[in-house]
């Protein structure tokens, strides 16, 4: 080995889903939004005046800012945006998780933790989730540098209720505590309600799923100002210039249109609770989901063939093949049309093989 490849960085990386390109596949690997974004996106970027792209956008994301803040009732200096979500959360481990005691996720979560963790030099330590694959609250009853976990959780879709959110924040208001709701908006009450209660918690969200902009990456945080201002402070002394302009434009027009927005979720749940009822007539069972995909387990076909046939079939879901997990495949919501041609696949090739 080289002398100065003594020095590289190194770190296992995050595995994103497949991305997978042509017109007549069907995508339900990466709990994307099946229907478009609100229809003023799409006027103000027919609006949008490229000229605009030679000066460097604001570092402040001032207009995105004072939208979400006035969205969600809260001051524009409790508010922190960036390049989705990964990033909001990246900036949120550099920030917080300094100590020596290990921070502390479950055994089965969003997988991007542990490698920031291990990017970032953080000691932490998984803990294990139920035989139901729920969070035991109890177990965070102890010494730790911090604590972060997702509600809903990934990639299982099982929502914690807030009283136990509440419960794990109580008892730990000596260190910063993340709440990832990536995909609150599919169901289930938000920790942004207990922002009052506890100047420690963090609340991260993404516009990626429910607001249909994952390509856009935007993501944001919101807390107590002393928390958001150690944010900036980090992100200053990295890059400034986080998010570009289009993301800033694009993004607040999505969060004035409410009416669309409740719309979509609507649809995208309606699909998920008849989803719930057409996978159990297929033999499938799953931890009830209150997120926009469903983490399914077939009776008799193990999910790694499963996985495979439907990709022949061009129709993409998530495999992890890994302990636990091994036997599941993460099922995106898609459009109904979507989804029936997924049930009419499953029901042929259960029944044949």
């Amino acid at each position: 080995m080289s002398a100065w490849e003594a020095n590289i960085r190194r770190v296992v990386p995050y595995v994103p889903g497949d991305q997978p390109k042509g017109d007549k596949l069907i995508k339900l690997n990466t709990n994307e939004n099946p229907y478009p974004p609100a229809p003023g996106v799409l006027k103000a970027l027919k609006e949008m005046d490229y000229d605009r792209f030679r000066k460097y956008p604001d570092p402040a994301c001032s207009v995105l800012v004072e939208a979400l803040a006035g969205y969600y009732h809260v001051n524009p200096d409790q508010v922190f945006t960036g390049v989705g979500s990964d990033d909001v959360l990246a900036m949120a481990f550099l920030t917080f998780f300094n100590s020596k005691k290990p921070v502390l996720f479950p055994d089965i979560t969003y997988s991007f933790y542990d490698v920031w963790a291990d990017l970032f030099r953080i000691p932490y330590e998984t803990i294990p989730l139920d035989e139901e694959f729920c969070i035991v609250k109890e177990d965070y009853y102890r010494e730790n540098g911090g604590i972060v976990f997702p509600n809903p959780n990934a990639p299982t879709g099982v929502l914690m209720p807030l009283d136990e959110v509440r419960d794990i924040i109580s008892h730990n208001q000596d260190v910063i505590v993340i709440v990832d709701e990536a995909y609150i908006d599919f169901g289930g009450q938000s920790a942004l309600e207990l922002l009052d209660e506890f100047k420690n918690l963090l609340v991260v969200q993404t516009f990626s799923k429910s607001r249909s902009m994952a390509g856009m990456r935007i993501g944001f945080a919101i807390g107590h100002p002393d928390l958001i201002k150690a944010l900036n402070d980090v992100k200053y002394s990295y890059n400034s210039y986080t998010m570009n302009m289009p993301s800033l434009v694009l993004g607040t027009e999505a969060v004035k249109d409410d009416v669309y927005f409740r719309q979509t979720l609507q649809k995208v749940t309606d699909t998920r609770e008849r989803a719930k009822i057409r996978l159990k007539e297929l033999g499938f069972a799953f931890p009830d989901s209150y997120s926009n995909f469903i983490f399914a387990a077939h009776e008799t076909c193990p999910a790694g063939e499963l996985f495979e046939a439907l990709k022949k079939e061009q129709i993409y879901v998530r495999y992890f093949n890994k302990p636990r997990l091994d036997n599941y495949l993460r099922i995106s919501i898609g459009t109904d049309e979507e989804m029936e041609q997924l049930y009419q696949f499953l029901e042929e090739y259960l029944k044949n093989r």
